[in-house]
C-alpha cells in the first residue's frame, strides 16, 4: 500500500495575489491543487491520498475533490502551525486509515503540479530499495554560502550540489517513529520537512532522479509558466512522460 500526503495549507504570501492561496488559483477553471492531486490519483502505484489543509478550507477542498472526482482521497485534515506539525498531522491521518509498518508514505506539495508519472514511480522504487527516496535534480547554478547575508563566505562545487524536490518517500514505520521521537524530544518546528528531520537524527538519505520544471508555484513567474504549459497543451505531454 502506497500513501501520499499532499500539503495544501500555505497562504501564498510570495504571490501577492488577491485571489487567495496559490493552491486554489485556477488555470482553465481548475485549481492548481486539483492538477497536483490528479497526478497521484491517476498513478497506478498510488493507493490512497491524504490532503492537509488550513482549517478554513476543509469543506472547500472536500467540494473540489467531489467535483473533480479525485477518488483516491481518503482524508482531508487540518494542518499544524508549521510545516513540520503539518507533516505529523498527515502521518496521523495515514495511521488512522490503517497503514501498516511496511506501507510506503510519500510527501508532496500541493503547489507542485508539474510532476510526471516516471518521477512518482521512480521515487517509490527508490524507497523500496533503500528505505527512503528524495527526488532531486542536479544543481544548474553555483551556490554560495553567506552567513551575514551580504558577503560570500564560501562557494560550493556545483557538481556536488542537488536541488531537493518532492515527492519524498519513506517506509511508514520509519516516518512515524521518527516523528514520534521528535514530539517526545520537543523539536517539532525546528526542521522544515521529513528529509531535514532524517538528517537531524543522522539517517542516511538516498537521492533519486527528479524532473526539471517540477517547481513549486510560489511567484507570479511560476504561475505564468504553469499557465502556459496547460493552455499550450504541453502540460499533459510532460505529466504523461511524452516528448513535446
Amino acid at each position: 500500500m502506497n500513501y501520499v500526503v499532499i500539503f495544501a495549507g500555505g497562504v501564498g504570501s510570495r504571490m501577492s495575489s488577491k485571489l487567495g492561496p496559490i493552491q486554489y488559483m485556477e488555470v482553465e477553471e481548475k485549481p492548481i491543487l486539483i492538477y497536483t492531486l490528479e497526478r497521484f490519483s491517476t498513478n497506478e502505484l498510488i493507493d490512497k491520498i491524504v490532503v492537509v489543509v488550513a482549517c478554513d478550507y476543509v469543506r472547500y477542498v472536500e467540494e473540489l475533490v467531489a467535483r473533480f472526482k479525485v477518488d483516491k482521497v481518503v482524508a482531508i485534515v487540518v494542518g499544524g502551525d508549521c510545516s513540520h506539525a503539518s507533516i505529523i498531522e498527515g502521518i496521523k491521518a495515514v495511521k488512522k486509515d490503517g497503514a501498516s509498518d511496511d506501507n510506503m508514505i510519500l510527501f508532496h506539495d500541493g503547489i507542485r503540479p508539474i510532476i510526471n508519472q516516471f518521477t512518482i514511480c521512480n521515487c517509490i522504487k527508490g524507497a523500496e530499495e533503500n528505505g527512503n527516496s528524495i527526488t532531486c535534480i542536479p544543481a544548474i547554478e553555483t551556490f554560495a554560502q553567506s552567513l551575514d547575508r551580504a558577503c560570500v563566505d564560501s562557494v560550493t562545487i556545483r557538481e556536488d550540489m542537488f536541488s531537493l524536490q518532492a515527492p519524498q518517500a519513506y517506509h511508514f514505520k520509519d516516518a512515524y517513529e521518527l516523528n514520534q521521537r521528535a514530539i517526545q524530544e520537543g523539536i517539532v518546528g525546528t526542521v522544515a520537512d521529513q528529509a531535514e528531520l532524517n538528517c537531524y537524527y543522522g539517517k542516511t538519505l538516498y537521492l533519486c532522479e527528479g524532473l526539471h520544471g517540477n517547481t513549486k508555484i510560489k511567484y507570479p513567474i511560476d504561475f505564468t509558466y504553469f499557465e502556459f504549459l496547460v493552455k499550450s497543451g504541453k502540460y499533459q505531454k510532460i505529466v504523461n512522460d511524452m516528448p513535446f
